[in-house]
């Protein structure tokens, strides 16, 4: 099994930034994909990116393409998301998650989810 905790949530303005981490430990990750997805309140959970641990191929949301920026450090079970100039519409609860294998932008297909981190932005 896999667990994953999240951090680095907080309330900005709108134009900061943030970066997320995401831990993970109980499993050997060499060949899972993490994912960062995002939820506000009373709207569908959302892909934000992913990337493919062994190949560091990355993937992103039309609406956080050239803002956001994920990566990964495969040696200590790190997942990052560093997030640049922030809007009010990228307020969330945001949650990293894992599957073996290729990538999804369907959360159904990750079993492993962290327990989330909130985003809010002002302005």
């Amino acid at each position: 099994q896999v667990q994953l905790v999240e951090s680095g949530g907080g309330s900005v303005q709108a134009g900061d930034s943030l970066r997320l981490s995401c831990a993970a430990s109980g499993s050997d990750l060499s060949s899972y994909s993490m994912a960062w997805f995002r939820q506000a309140p009373g709207k569908a959970r959302e892909f934000v990116s992913s990337v493919a641990l062994v190949t560091g191929t990355t993937r992103y949301a039309d609406s956080v393409k050239g803002r956001f920026t994920i990566s990964r450090d495969n040696a200590n079970n790190m997942l990052y998301l560093q997030m640049n100039s922030l809007k009010p519409g990228d307020a969330a609860v945001y949650y990293c998650a894992a599957r073996r294998g290729a990538y999804s932008y369907t959360g159904s297909m990750y079993p492993y989810w962290g327990q989330g981190t909130q985003v809010t932005v002002s302005s």
